[in-house]
């Protein structure tokens, strides 16, 4: 199927697509500001720049569109008809470097969320941000939570810089 726009449009119209203070992401942090969580916003010193930074969570929220992140199984995400091979590799590239950030953020000890386009249409808009309030609450409260540690055994209650002590008949 030929494109209805041509090639000067086309590039136009998709150069005119930023990729901060989108509509789903003003919808999340509208949200989140309203429920007292406060945030930074595209931490220039963390991988992958995160939509939004909340250090007091140790949480990094990615908010996703679904045709530029390559949302799987997704109504919102298709391949467009033409310059295929482009868009495709495009997509993949995009996919393997939000997996890659994650992964590296996580090993850093960040907890990575991520938000996407569709979660946000208004149908499910009110149970995904409720669903990112409550995550955020559970892991606030995992972090600081009291942790109890176990006395050693009765046998083993000497203390590790103390020698063994025989005792024996002199």
């Amino acid at each position: 199927m030929a494109d209805k726009l041509t090639k000067e449009q086309r590039h136009h119209c998709m150069s005119a697509i930023k990729g901060k203070n989108t509509g789903p992401e003003l919808l999340v942090r509208q949200f989140l500001f309203s429920r007292g969580f406060r945030y930074r916003l595209n931490h220039p010193r963390l991988l992958g720049h995160p939509d939004l930074v909340l250090r007091k969570y140790r949480t990094v929220i990615f908010v996703n569109g679904c045709f530029w992140h390559g949302h799987d199984d997704c109504r919102y995400f298709r391949l467009p008809k033409t310059n295929i091979g482009f868009w495709k590799s495009k997509i993949e590239r995009n996919k393997a470097r939000d997996h890659r950030e994650q992964c590296q953020l996580a090993a850093m000890g960040w907890h990575c969320i991520t938000v996407w386009e569709c979660q946000l249409k208004p149908q499910r808009r009110t149970q995904t941000l409720e669903s990112l309030a409550y995550t955020l609450h559970r892991i606030f409260l995992e972090d600081r939570k009291t942790r109890t540690y176990g006395l050693p055994a009765e046998d083993d209650a000497r203390i590790a810089a103390e020698p063994a002590v025989e005792y024996g008949e002199e």
